[in-house]
């Protein structure tokens, strides 16, 4: 998985004075799933738009196999995109709607029927198969939306926050689904779930404000914020007595990490569980209280707050 198949080169495109993607430059590996990781508004919508040729920068470009996309739009049929809102024809049913798409994008009439019945069978909507898109769930809709982006068998394909709106089970039967897909095709994803992309992709790009922060995959990401669990505790007091419990607990290791939001002190450190006794005497020292506690590994989360100073859902 070390081909580059796609790249954005410098791509930077504004909006009056807001710049919505500043200067991005990826290289997307054939076959891996990437992901494009940051709270709403922080640009990954119009990066997806930029790539697959739906808006055109303000400057820089895109590339497919080493070729600018804006010197061949038919290289574009390579793609398949979901787009974040579900756009179906409400009285064509499941079927006619994938055949439809198929046809579109150049796909013989036989070939569309073929792929769109295989296509219902792989996403477990074939007894969907002649009921009108007006009629499914929010659920059966998003799963009938992601199959559109592949009926006419795109090496790459985009999924914009697939998973948005999902019940539980739906959620689990799209997530299973793009990791079928993973080294069959080029999957990239946007999504501000940090569970979902630890989950799903190979690599991420964190980004923010339209700016690439950091990429890598999951592991390396987690592991460039330090050694050791996370503790989280609940505090109970006033302020000065949390205030007094983050610099008792800070004094504990050199090494360790403590942070303060509101109520919640976050601890990094090695060897947190026998380190807890002498945690806990020092936040009770400090005249504070302890009301609910839970230890963890560094997630993605963490990682975006080392990077911004703030929580990804914010």
């Amino acid at each position: 998985m070390n081909e580059t198949v796609l790249q954005t080169i410098h791509l930077t495109k504004r909006f009056g004075n807001v710049t919505a993607v500043k200067d991005l430059s990826l290289e997307i590996r054939a076959g891996e799933i990437f992901g494009f990781l940051g709270p709403n508004g922080a640009g990954k919508t119009t990066s997806i738009n930029l790539i697959c040729g739906l808006m055109a920068p303000d400057s820089g470009e895109v590339r497919i196999d080493g070729k600018p996309v804006r010197d061949d739009g038919g290289i574009t049929r390579r793609v398949g995109v979901c787009p974040q809102e579900i756009v179906l024809w409400e009285r064509l049913t499941c079927f006619e709607q994938l055949e439809f798409v198929g046809e579109m994008y150049g796909v013989s009439a036989k070939e569309s029927r073929r792929r769109a019945d295989l296509l219902l069978e792989e996403m477990n909507l074939e007894e969907k198969r002649n009921a009108q898109a007006r009629t499914l769930s929010g659920g059966l809709q998003r799963r009938l939306n992601l199959i559109m982006a592949l009926v006419h068998d795109p090496e790459i394909v985009i999924l914009d926050e697939p998973e948005a709106g999902l019940d539980p089970q739906s959620r689990v039967r799209v997530r299973q689904y793009i990791q079928s897909l993973a080294r069959r095709k080029t999957v990239i994803l946007t999504t501000h779930n940090m569970d979902e992309a630890d989950r799903v992709a190979d690599r991420i790009a964190i980004i923010d404000h339209g700016e690439l922060l950091r990429t890598g995959t999951p592991a390396e990401l987690k592991r460039t914020i330090g050694e050791g669990d996370v503790v989280e505790i609940r505090l109970a007091g006033d302020a000065s007595q949390l205030e007094t419990a983050l610099a008792a607990v800070k004094g504990i290791d050199p090494q360790a990490e403590a942070r303060l939001e509101g109520d919640l002190l976050s601890v990094r450190m090695l060897n947190a569980v026998s380190r807890l006794p002498e945690l806990m005497d020092r936040i009770g020292r400090a005249g504070a209280r302890a009301t609910e506690m839970r230890i963890r590994e560094n997630t993605l989360e963490d990682v975006f707050l080392q990077l911004t100073g703030r929580r990804l859902r914010e």
